[in-house]
């Protein structure tokens, strides 16, 4: 006979089983509707509106509804009807999936030039972050006889990114008057220094340019210079896109042309020239650079124009022009903390003065709140060295309980778990928005506690007067990573700083390029690096595994470091760029120069930007680690030709700095 216990026992036994098989069958159930999921994503992405269809009725009741009727709705765009894209912004009001619908209407809207309704929509939303919407809104003002110049040329910086809605914006705004043919011009300019022949076609036509012409002196630039610059003012400009192209390849040949063409050209045309030329020259870092700058005397220019313009003029250490330059800059240029700081800077050199004068102080201290690469910078011209503020309260679980109850958040950790970074994201930052700073904070912890440092770390960024400095530059992995850095002899917040920057700490990261893992390994690099380090066993799939990464990683970094001379400045652009590139750069040096001044003439935009992150985020992570105060100007020092000494370096100076 079975004792009551032993009867009790087999009960609940049972219970558990059942209860088991459940959840697993419901785990089961909700593998294949995130698989469903996917499946429709992806089909709508293609645009195959029959499988878009199937897949979306496998989900009469997923987890995140709203997504499943964006894609259905999406799959049948071209017929949606205003009802239904209506009833879709009323269901899910004040969510990320309406906004982005709304973004995707108001495209639609612009296109169909259907301003009534794009006026309508266009107050409700939210993130406004379309350049396309953005030039529609200013057309639709335009058409209505509102001034709106100003606020088109300083959106209207990057033609390959304009679609037909700024190409559009241009239009209107040469017919109605607001532009100027000079206007048109700059954008033809544009239009060849990024290689957008499309709109630099749209661009002259308003002109009366023929397009086959400035076709040709986009895409085929030695063609057009050997023809000439022609007669009048269309064939002159469009002769002069051509030099600016064909300086991207072949320097001289664009120097003797322009040279040539000099007696039937006007002085400012020439001088339109000669800042093409010289900013593909600036690009090469060639020393010959200043000179044409010099030429390019009283020609307009544009963005990139003007700041390498004012890189070169630090390069060659002339501080009036410097200061010049940066006078000349649009008022949207010269606000950036990057060129707030050079103007202080140049102030200071010209009163040949090592502590700031009033002017230069004043200047600085307008950036010094700021966490940033100048920010840092100017807090130590102003006598303050880089510290970590102090933590504010500790949070209570029950604060971030209430981020975890937020339905926004919940859907971001469904589309993390289904690895949709990108929705992910969105869903994230979507949330953060009706946020305070200490719910910015709770939300940063509930991040951590989710293993999404990634968020953790951009969310508590965002903070700036309650900040918890250890979620903003956390060190996961330092039982791996402090014996693999002190058995190197590697600056352990060096390390992390490159991580940081990398992967955000995302385990999985991989790069367009094929760099995985938290340290961005090429799959090349880990081959060459298992070799070297004597690691026979190695197989391409271990390269995302932590310890495999972060050794591979560090091997590597500690390999650039040696043969960079140990700069971690030109190591960490190596990192980024590569060697050999960075070799080139460094060829240029005829001498030591302030590293801060090398960083900002790296020619490379995304290396420039990952080497000020890098560089800051080390001397965040030191301070942290070491518990003490810490210069980013030590940190970064000088950099030299190759073969000079320390002593060398140490003796040289930039600027008597």
């Amino acid at each position: 006979m079975i004792s009551p216990s032993k009867w009790i026992a087999g009960v609940i036994a049972g219970c558990a089983f059942v209860s088991l098989v459940h959840a697993q069958d419901a785990g089961a159930d909700n593998r294949k509707e995130d698989d469903a999921f996917l499946l429709l994503r992806e089909a709508v992405r293609k645009d195959e509106t029959q499988k878009a269809d199937f897949y979306a009725a496998r989900l009469p009741n997923y987890s995140i509804p709203s997504y499943v009727d964006y894609y259905r709705l999406k799959s049948h765009w071209r017929d949606a009807t205003t009802y239904e894209i209506r009833e879709f912004l009323k269901r899910y009001e004040g969510s990320a999936i309406a906004d982005r619908l709304r973004n995707d209407w108001l495209l639609e809207l612009g296109r169909k030039k259907d301003w009534p309704n794009f006026d309508d929509q266009l107050p409700q939303f939210v993130l406004n972050d379309d350049t396309q919407v953005k030039c529609y809104a200013l057309q639709s003002k335009a058409l209505k006889g509102l001034m709106v110049a100003d606020e088109a040329r300083a959106l209207l910086t990057a033609p390959n990114g304009y679609g037909e809605a700024c190409a559009g914006l241009i239009a209107t705004l040469f017919q109605a008057g607001q532009f100027s043919a000079e206007d048109v011009w700059a954008q033809v300019r544009l239009s060849g220094e990024f290689n957008a022949t499309g709109q630099a076609r749209r661009a002259i036509l308003l002109l009366g340019g023929v397009d086959k012409k400035i076709t040709q002196a986009v895409d085929l630039p030695l063609v057009a210079i050997a023809k000439g610059p022609g007669t009048g003012r269309v064939d002159h400009e469009t002769f002069l896109v051509a030099v600016g192209r064909a300086a991207k390849t072949s320097m001289k040949l664009a120097v003797l042309a322009l040279e040539k063409a000099a007696p039937r050209l006007t002085a400012q045309e020439q001088a339109i020239g000669w800042a093409a030329i010289a900013l593909q020259s600036s690009y090469t870092l060639a020393p010959e650079t200043g000179s044409y700058w010099r030429k390019s005397e009283g020609a307009p220019l544009s963005i990139d124009q003007h700041q390498w313009k004012t890189r070169i003029a630090l390069r060659d250490g002339d501080w009036k022009q410097v200061k010049k330059n940066i006078a000349a800059m649009p008022e949207s240029l010269r606000s950036d903390s990057t060129w707030i700081y050079w103007r202080a800077r140049a102030l200071m050199a010209e009163a040949g003065a090592v502590h700031p004068t009033p002017e230069a102080a004043q200047l600085l201290r307008g950036i010094a709140d700021q966490s940033n690469f100048y920010g840092l910078l100017a807090q130590e011209e102003l006598g303050k060295l880089i510290s970590i503020p102090p933590p504010g309260a500790p949070l209570a679980p029950a604060e971030v309980a209430a981020i975890a109850e937020r339905p926004g958040f919940q859907r971001a950790l469904k589309f993390f778990g289904m690895r949709l970074r990108f929705e992910g994201t969105r869903e994230w930052n979507w949330e953060l928005r009706s946020l305070n700073e200490r719910e910015h904070l709770a939300a940063a912890e509930f991040a951590r506690q989710n293993h999404i440092l990634d968020r953790m770390v951009n969310t508590s960024d965002r903070t700036r007067v309650q900040v918890d400095y250890t979620q903003r530059f956390p060190s996961p992995h330092d039982d791996i990573m402090h014996p693999a850095t002190q058995t190197l002899g590697l600056d352990k917040a060096w390390v992390y700083g490159i991580i940081r920057q990398e992967s955000r700490f995302i385990m999985d990261a991989q790069s367009h390029a094929g760099a995985s893992g938290l340290m961005q390994v090429m799959p090349s690099t880990a081959r060459w690096v298992a070799k070297k380090i004597g690691v026979t066993d190695f197989v391409q799939d271990a390269i995302t595994d932590v310890k495999t990464n972060i050794m591979l990683g560090t091997n590597y970094m500690n390999m650039v470091l040696g043969s960079m001379d140990g700069s971690q400045v030109l190591a960490t652009a190596a990192y980024n760029a590569g060697p050999g590139r960075l070799r080139t750069w460094r060829s240029t040096l005829d001498k030591p120069m302030e590293s801060a001044v090398f960083i900002e003439s790296i020619p490379y935009f995304e290396t420039r930007v990952y080497v000020k992150n890098v560089m800051s985020n080390a001397t965040f992570y030191a301070a942290l680690f070491e518990g003490r105060p810490q210069s980013l100007k030590a940190r970064l020092g000088t950099v030299a030709p190759k073969g000079y000494t320390e002593q060398e370096r140490s003796e040289a100076s930039f600027g008597g700095r």
